[in-house]
């Protein structure tokens, strides 16, 4: 089995003793350089562990991937199911890495990367982290992977879509929220009128959203 170094990652510990942990999961191309900026908006105080994987796949034309895409929602069965392990695995290691349990640690990711903290967070025999925070992603189909929507009651997602992204369509952002807030979970839903990218606008309300996740 995969261990904790299965992955490239990079790692940041916090000032003190960790109040939790945020893993995000970068989008199709790049790398976890992409979203490390990002630790610094979300957690100014450095009260987490931050921790950024680099996906296994290095396809054409440029950078890494989590999944290959055969068509956006229908990841590619293959390459989707080997990722899911290998990144499951590198979770379940990290917890000993780190000492922050997964209960205490929100799965957050961009694209592809909002893809994967899905499956991660809700997928099948997978433990249930502190929250998802999902950007510009969607729910994967892939053929005998459901995820565990019983027992969702307040389990805390946020939500974050352009409504004129040309990448993924704010559609599978909206069909996300309601299948969340179907399965009782509570959602924050936010979606602006920008293309494929986090708009900085909604960042105040993210990390407002955080900090309740560790308060």
């Amino acid at each position: 089995m995969a261990d904790v170094d299965d992955l490239v990652y990079e790692l940041r510990a916090p000032e003190g003793d960790p109040a939790g942990a945020i893993v995000l999961l970068h989008g199709r191309g790049t790398s976890e350089q992409d979203l490390l900026p990002l630790l610094d908006v979300f957690d100014p105080r450095e009260r987490l562990v931050g921790a950024f994987p680099r996906g296994p796949l290095q396809l054409p034309p440029i950078g890494y991937h989590w999944y290959v895409v055969e068509q956006v929602g229908y990841p590619d069965p293959e390459s989707f199911r080997d990722t899911f392990q290998r990144l499951g695995a590198w979770l379940d290691g990290l917890h000993g890495r780190t000492g922050v349990p997964i209960g205490s640690t929100v799965l957050g990711g961009f694209s592809q990367g909002a893809v994967m903290a899905w499956a991660l967070g809700l997928g099948p025999g997978r433990p249930r982290p502190a929250g998802i925070l999902a950007m510009s992603g969607f729910i994967p189909t892939v053929p005998d992977f459901e995820l565990q929507l019983a027992g969702l009651e307040r389990f805390p997602i946020a939500i974050t879509h352009g409504v004129s992204d040309p990448v993924i369509s704010v559609e599978l952002g909206r069909q996300a929220r309601d299948r969340a807030k179907a399965a009782g979970a509570d959602v924050s839903y936010r979606e602006t009128d920008v293309p494929h990218i986090v708009d900085p606008r909604l960042i105040p309300g993210l990390v407002d959203w955080l900090d309740r996740r560790f308060a």
